[in-house]
């Protein structure tokens, strides 16, 4: 499988590698659909890659006893910690169980072809919009990580 992501480039048009490559999701919470209790595909990987994942929140998320995490099958608070949806406010960067307007990137992990999931737990989410970012490194040949 081809890497479809392209590294940013500078003025120049030199490649900026420092970065890593990065796949995103967004999503829009509403009660009976994507707000709804249960797991929801977040990242495909193929191969193996060195990754982290973050959000970012641009509507306040809602939803009273909601709590969210994201990680894989089996480990679902994995690679986000098990938080409480209105915790995570509008332009804030949601790393663990205290968001805040200004974090510093979690340590990578090195996965191999999976989903990334997110897992809503304990009440649905009615409203808010949260962005997920994949950073990643490809380690074998063929690595690549999509939105699901």
């Amino acid at each position: 499988m081809a890497i479809t992501e392209a590294f940013n480039r500078d003025a120049n048009q030199v490649p900026i590698t420092g970065l890593d490559l990065v796949a995103s999701k967004a999503i829009t919470y509403v009660t009976s659909t994507t707000g709804a209790t249960g797991t929801t595909d977040l990242f495909t990987v193929t191969g193996t890659v060195a990754l982290r994942i973050f959000a970012v929140c641009s509507t306040n998320l809602v939803g009273s006893t909601a709590t969210l995490e994201a990680g894989i099958a089996g480990l679902t608070a994995g690679l986000l910690a098990q938080t409480t949806a209105e915790d995570i406010d509008a332009s804030e960067v949601w790393i663990d169980t205290v968001p805040a307007k200004i974090e510093t990137l979690p340590s990578r992990v090195v996965m191999t072809s999976g989903t990334i999931i997110q897992t809503i737990d304990t009440a649905a989410l009615s409203a808010g919009v949260l962005t997920y970012y994949c950073s990643w490194t490809p380690i074998s040949s063929s690595a690549s990580v999509v939105a699901a």
